[in-house]
């Protein structure tokens, strides 16, 4: 099968057509596929709450969990530091993933290297992997700091990082002094968000553990930011604009903004940006570091607490009206600096935004799934908007999590219909779709076959996916947007609001049928 060259067409629709269709049919022959009537018939049953109850006694098996493994989280938190390369000790295979999960998602190139553990490593161990891994990282990339992590292969053979790394100083490979941070990342425990905190807290523990005689809290006069496993290149923004506004001197520890939004000028950045080695030794002199993701950043904070002897104050992820209210006023009494009237305006506006949408939010219900912080957050501003967050799911939080959560919901009334799930998937998720449908959806990419599945059954059981979340992979340029602040709560508003007036209009567009609702205003 071929195309004339003055006619060619992507994949849709170039396989809509008669030769491609025979072929497709010609292959579910060969695949010995089941006929369309039992598919349809198995595909109804899955739909039940017969089924729905079957599901939720799974206990072996996790059908898209709707989390990532540890070593990607790592690699992320790596690319916020200045001249750092990632270093994942493992499989080319695992750093394919990794690398190309981020390429879908920011639409960059992403540098990361595996020292490219294979069959043999797996028996010997792989300290001879690290030993060339090392030197041709530094001396081919040229890296100012190497940030190692694992994979599941180097904790399964218990490859000890800290005896690997000094063995490769002692040998020559590299030098005594050269920065190799490092952090064990077991993919077959914890998540993205785990990854990404375990990686954090060995480069603080790298850079400073040993040299705190000189560190007195509140010497330099700064603030500490640590924004955790954050994919809104946006929500960097919109902090460090808010803190300038108010005057705030400050360090982002892990800024990958720069090396992840690269413009295209002609110049190849293989670093750009992030955190410096200095910035690093000097954050114990802060006056307290603020975790924007607090639930997701627990080794982090232990670290922070006990050994800078830092406060790190409880705050909530600044998503929405009343978290960015209390993180301004925390920022605010650390400092002494007042909110400026610009950040008033702009709560103003936010304030303005929510009034004049409620009547079509409130009361519409939504189902979301996501990491964390992102589900915490985005269900208190679902509460503050009318709008009632019926299931909410989050397969990596632990129990006091789902209780702080339980507590949110049933301060509002919008919250008394909600069900909290913790340590389920995305198949649990698409079970509660169809017997206990919301109005939307909220979260990453992954949501997109669940709405393909409740449309399958029907129109009328469709749940439209709202994205945001990460990854997202089937969008362009999302990774841009904000979440964060009242600038983000005013581009969430926007995508929330849209969504259901898009929805509307799609459903009363029936020419003298379902058009007498199909207004003009809004």
């Amino acid at each position: 099968m071929s195309q004339a060259v003055d006619d060619i067409k992507p994949s849709y629709p170039l396989f809509r057509e008669d030769e491609y269709k025979a072929n497709l049919e010609a292959k579910k022959v060969f695949e010995e596929r089941e006929p369309m009537d039992k598919i349809m018939e198995t595909f109804e049953w899955t739909t039940t709450k017969e089924y729905q109850e079957l599901n939720f006694e799974r206990t072996a098996l996790t059908v898209n969990p709707a989390k990532a493994c540890q070593p990607l989280g790592a690699v992320l938190c790596a690319l916020g530091f200045h001249k750092t390369m990632p270093y994942v000790h493992g499989s080319q295979g695992c750093v394919a993933y990794f690398r190309t999960y981020f390429n879908r998602h920011f639409k960059e190139p992403v540098a990361c290297v595996s020292d490219s553990m294979t069959e043999d490593a797996a028996v010997f161990g792989g300290q001879k992997n690290m030993y060339d891994g090392l030197e041709n990282c530094k001396a081919m990339y040229k890296p100012d700091m190497i940030a190692v992590s694992t994979t599941c292969m180097a904790e399964v053979i218990g490859d000890d990082l800290n005896a690997f790394i000094g063995n490769s100083r002692k040998e020559g490979h590299i030098p005594d002094d050269y920065p190799v941070p490092f952090a064990h990342t077991p993919s077959f425990v914890g998540s993205h968000t785990t990854g990404w905190d375990n990686m954090f807290e060995g480069i603080l523990r790298y850079f400073t553990l040993n040299a705190m005689e000189d560190k007195e809290v509140g010497s330099n006069g700064k603030i500490n930011i640590v924004p955790g496993f954050e994919t809104y290149l946006g929500n960097f923004r919109v902090i460090q604009r808010m803190l300038n506004e108010m005057d705030v001197d400050y360090t982002f520890l892990s800024d990958p903004t720069e090396v992840l939004d690269t413009p295209a000028d002609g110049e190849f950045r293989l670093y750009a940006g992030g955190t410096t080695m200095d910035e690093v030794k000097d954050a114990p002199n802060a006056i307290d570091t603020l975790l924007l993701q607090p639930w997701q950043s627990v080794k982090s904070k232990k670290f922070i607490k006990n050994t800078w002897k830092q406060e790190s104050s409880a705050i909530d992820i600044p998503m929405g009206l009343e978290a960015t209210d209390n993180f301004l006023m925390k920022v605010s009494e650390l400092t002494g600096k007042e909110i400026p009237e610009s950040l008033t305006k702009e709560r103003g506006r936010l304030v303005d935004m929510m009034t004049d949408s409620h009547a079509w939010l409130h009361g519409k219900k939504f189902g979301l799934y996501g990491d964390a912080d992102f589900v915490m957050g985005m269900t208190r501003f679902l509460l503050e908007l009318g709008a009632e967050p019926t299931h909410i799911l989050c397969n990596h939080a632990n129990k006091r999590w789902k209780k702080a959560m339980e507590k949110i919901l049933s301060e509002s009334p919008y919250g008394a219909n909600s069900t909290v799930h913790i340590g389920k998937d995305l198949w649990h998720f698409r079970s509660l779709m169809f017997t206990e449908k919301p109005d939307f959806m909220i979260g990453n990419s992954y949501g997109k076959f669940i709405q393909r599945d409740t449309i399958t059954k029907g129109k009328e059981f469709e749940v439209p996916l709202i994205r945001i979340g990460f990854p997202i992979f089937d969008r362009h340029h999302m990774h841009r947007d904000t979440t964060m602040g009242y600038e983000g709560a005013i581009y969430m508003l926007k995508m929330l609001v849209n969504s259901v007036l898009e929805r509307l209009d799609e459903e009363t567009r029936g020419m003298g049928t379902t058009d007498y609702n199909y207004d003009l205003v809004r």
